[in-house]
């Protein structure tokens, strides 16, 4: 029988296999060429009459012009993308040949945004953008390609406010303590892109946007800014926040202008009638295929949310007690004070986490319902925070896997009470692009058993997390075996984690 280790390895990656750009577009994305040709996406048409053009941005973006282009063919008059620095050498690298453009591809490829912050050369790529776009007619389709990271690959601030004016007052907002959805109204409001600019200058074409979120809930004018979709925010937003932060009497003369000649309202929403936000890939996605293909290996799956999001430490003691309260299933002691305990807690915790849309009653009636033999699969995704306090080397889901594995250690520990003694378990996290942190591991597995182990070979679990050095933990550990190393995967739509769980 495979181990829980290798369950666990082949639902990741049947997951983001499921959103990698080249799969995610060839099932949504089709010419029809006989007659008049028209677009389908997801089954909606979009006849061309004339020209079709393709603009993106994103650090998927590259992988997915590559397979828009073979769809596309000759159809294709032209395309321009944005996309993060060095990122054709990666691939090339990686050997990820299918993610790269054709020798004599109609994109033109402009790298720029260095560290993922706007810099000139995305300028550059922005720049050519807007100008593509507003030499539409209303006979052109424009398809956008938008992936996470879009933001600082898009750089337009509305003239005269330079590049540097616009990312001073980023930083001094940052270093004031603005929230990043703060920061996100202040640049889309000095953006002629953001905030719905970039569907507006292609109007009178048809703008078809395919979208591959990395946001909780694919919010569709946060993600990269929500260039192709209507704005929710106003200049009075934007005004606010620089109030709020001391800010308003000392911005450069070019933001005074523009703020005080913007229109006050957000464009309506039916102005966006020329345009289709379609989202082809997103965590939900993801934790779908892991479902199905978790049935396949004869688990009974539930998906807990994908929005998972909260401090790191929070985040793992809802997983250990969601583990435990499922070995009490297993050992046939659903009912009794020590469940009722870690549900309260569950239901607390889950209530201070905030996290959207999930419904924990029902979750842990359902879970209650399932028969005692059959092994358990819970699945979640979302993106969780670290408070960086030591120097070390690791990133949040290598951090949230060593948590989880010192939680169910120190329950374990508590005494005979403890329900874990007739379960196998395996907890995993990892980040769907396959980089955790400034790491080669795109996360990391354990067990309960890991963290007794260490202690065994003399190492101290808890000074590596106050260190936030979870992956030199990883790397000394078992010869870094508990690392998920997948290498580049071309695609992002934040973090997986999955809790497998068998009677001994």
């Amino acid at each position: 029988t495979m181990s829980l280790r290798e369950h666990a390895l082949s639902l990741f990656r049947g997951a983001v296999g499921t959103v990698r750009p080249a799969p995610m577009l060839k099932r949504a994305l089709k010419l029809q060429r006989d007659g008049c040709p028209q677009l389908l996406v997801k089954g909606q048409a979009f006849p061309v009459k004339r020209d079709l053009y393709l603009v993106g941005f994103g650090k998927a973006v590259l992988g997915m012009a590559a397979a828009a282009e073979e769809i596309l063919g000759d159809h294709l008059t032209r395309g321009i993308i944005n996309v993060p620095l060095g990122i054709q050498e990666s691939l090339q690298r990686a050997g990820m040949q299918e993610m790269l453009l054709k020798p004599h591809s109609k994109i033109q490829v402009i790298e720029g945004a260095k560290n993922n912050l706007p810099d000139e050369e995305a300028l550059k790529g922005a720049v050519a953008i807007l100008e593509l776009a507003e030499g539409l007619t209303a006979d052109d389709v424009l398809l956008v390609l938008i992936s996470g990271g879009g933001s600082a690959l898009l750089p337009a601030p509305i003239p005269p406010i330079l590049l540097k004016e616009k990312e001073k007052l980023t930083k001094m907002l940052a270093s004031r303590g603005a929230a990043i959805q703060e920061l996100n109204i202040v640049r889309k409001t000095l953006s002629m892109l953001k905030g719905g600019g970039l569907a507006q200058l292609a109007h009178p074409a048809r703008v078809v946007s395919l979208i591959l979120s990395d946001v909780i809930g694919d919010p569709l004018d946060i993600i990269a800014s929500g260039p192709t979709a209507p704005s929710s925010h106003s200049v009075q937003d934007c005004l606010q926040i620089l109030t709020k932060y001391n800010l308003l009497h000392n911005l450069p003369k070019s933001v005074e202008m523009v703020l005080s000649s913007s229109p006050t309202k957000p464009t309506a929403p039916e102005n966006y009638s020329h345009v289709s936000n379609i989202i082809l890939g997103s965590n939900t996605l993801a934790l779908e295929e892991a479902k199905r293909q978790a049935e396949g290996l004869g688990y009974a799956a539930l998906v807990l949310s994908a929005a998972v999001q909260g401090e790191v430490g929070r985040v793992a003691t809802l997983y250990c007690q969601l583990i435990q309260l499922v070995c009490l299933g297993f050992a046939s002691l659903r009912k009794g004070p020590l469940s009722d305990e870690l549900r309260g807690n569950l239901l607390q915790l889950a209530a201070e986490l905030q996290i959207p849309g999930l419904d924990l009653d029902e979750f842990l009636h359902t879970l209650q319902g399932l028969g005692p033999d059959r092994p358990v699969c819970i699945l979640a995704g979302g993106e969780t925070t670290v408070q960086l306090q030591g120097t070390g080397k690791g990133g949040r889901n290598q951090e949230l896997a060593l948590r989880v594995g010192l939680g169910l250690h120190k329950a374990q520990a508590t005494g005979a009470s403890s329900p874990q003694g007739r379960c196998e378990i395996l907890f995993l996290s990892g980040g769907t692009d396959g980089q955790d942190g400034p790491t080669e591991a795109a996360g990391a597995f354990c067990s309960p058993g890991l963290v007794a182990e260490a202690l065994q070979e003399g190492l101290d679990v808890e000074a590596f997390l106050r260190n936030n050095d979870s992956y030199t933990f990883f790397s000394q550990f078992q010869g870094g075996h508990h690392l998920l190393v997948t290498g580049l995967t071309g695609t992002n739509v934040m973090d997986i984690q999955a809790i497998l769980i068998r009677a001994m």
